[in-house]
């Protein structure tokens, strides 16, 4: 086999060592000195097989082969280095080391043409900046630098202050964006991110879509009163309301669809005393599904939901959609492609999947055909020190991909 277990094993120590936490996960801010050295490791695995390297102007980094012109359409494969605060090894890494590893077996086997070119996405998780997936898209020409301008991280630097020293060229944005007509397409290699796979012991999936999400916040208004004194039928309970709602919540998101899901994830509640009746309550809902039909019938029901216990309540409602990302199907041609590839390198057939999580994947989506690749997460743990994904199913993925670009 063309690509090497050791070597792909070897990148991930290597890069896991690049984190402001040693021993506590990975910490690795887009523009930190820990992401810095994590691309800078990157930049000289690369240079040594002579690669052509270039950052554009939002900072995400790309590379082809000597031989290979950048206006040359070829395949594209990558991820990113960034990471949430004390995160995981894998997530996005993985995406990586795999077109590093091909890009070295290409050189190997005297290819310096291989028509694959490296993409590492700047700025994928969000918590930096406020946002996600900020390098792609701005690739694509969604984001430019007035909204740069306008995101800050913890220092109070916009990404296009912390990024100048990386890279990031305000004035260049609008000319240094995507040009499709140089890429076939793009294949993402990710973990998974959730339990499927491991649980049903598949170490491999071609992800067919990426689940939409709609998120909102949600205001209950009470009445506070005094905890002791005010009996049970005369309350008018934000916190109780906002305690039948997320169960009822949680409950509409099986009636939907297999594939939804629906999360509380922030709750604030006032004025949050033992002895007071809660007299207002905010919290947010993130509602994920692969079918924008799902994710608009979802907004009507969570809406009627919300509204019915409100009013049998006593309660004031306020709801706001706050953000809308539609879902996504990839490219069938790919994903058919892909399955040819798997059976080719002794991988059998891969089930299908949908994504639950955003991806870089997602921004390109519309805009060259698509792909990815799961590969199966440990009891589906991720953001997390105890995340992990075998070595040998991000090799068998590499090899997948080693067969696709050369068999298409």
């Amino acid at each position: 086999m063309p690509v090497e277990h050791d070597r792909i094993r070897r990148d991930l120590a290597m890069i896991a060592t690049f984190t402001a936490t040693p021993g506590h996960g990975a910490t690795r801010p887009t523009f930190s000195p820990a992401w810095r050295d994590a691309c800078d490791y990157l930049k000289r695995e690369l240079a040594s097989l002579g690669c052509k390297v270039r950052v554009d102007a939002a900072g995400n980094l790309h590379a082809r082969p000597p031989g290979l012109a950048w206006e040359t359409p070829a395949w594209a494969s990558g991820s990113h280095l960034d990471s949430v605060p004390n995160g995981g090894d894998y997530d996005g890494v993985a995406g990586v080391v795999v077109p590093l590893e091909l890009l070295r077996a290409a050189r190997e086997a005297g290819i310096d043409d291989f028509p694959l070119e490296l993409i590492m996405f700047a700025e994928e998780e969000g918590p930096t900046f406020g946002l996600g997936m900020l390098g792609s898209r701005v690739l694509v020409g969604k984001l430019g630098a007035a909204e740069l301008a306008a995101l800050t991280n913890s220092d109070g630097d916009s990404y296009l202050e912390a990024g100048r020293p990386h890279g990031v060229v305000a004035e260049r944005i609008g000319a240094d964006l995507l040009q499709p007509a140089t890429l076939r397409g793009f294949i993402e290699v990710h973990a998974e991110q959730g339990p499927g796979l491991w649980k049903n012991q598949c170490p491999l999936a071609i992800v067919e879509a990426i689940a939409g999400r709609h998120q909102f916040r949600c205001r209950l208004t009470g009445t506070a009163n005094h905890a002791g004194s005010t009996a049970m039928p005369d309350r008018a309970d934000a916190l109780a309301g906002a305690a039948e709602a997320i169960v009822r919540l949680e409950a509409l998101a099986a009636e939907l669809s297999p594939h939804a899901v629906i999360t509380v994830g922030r709750i604030e509640c006032r004025p949050n005393a033992i002895n007071v009746i809660p007299e207002t309550v905010d919290f947010t809902i993130d509602f994920r599904a692969p079918a924008d039909a799902v994710l608009e019938h979802g907004n009507r029901r969570i809406a009627e939901l919300l509204d019915h216990i409100s009013r049998r309540r006593g309660l004031g409602l306020d709801l706001a959609c706050t953000e809308t990302i539609p879902a996504i199907a990839l490219d069938q041609g790919i994903c058919g492609a892909l399955d040819r590839s798997a059976a080719s390198a002794g991988c059998g057939a891969l089930p299908r999947a949908v994504s639950g999580a955003l991806h870089d994947s997602a921004v390109l989506a519309p805009h060259v055909p698509t792909a990815m690749l799961f590969i199966a997460s440990r009891d589906g743990i991720s953001h997390n020190p105890a995340e992990f994904s075998r070595t040998e199913d991000i090799t068998a993925a590499a090899a997948i991909l080693w067969n696709f670009i050369r068999e298409s």
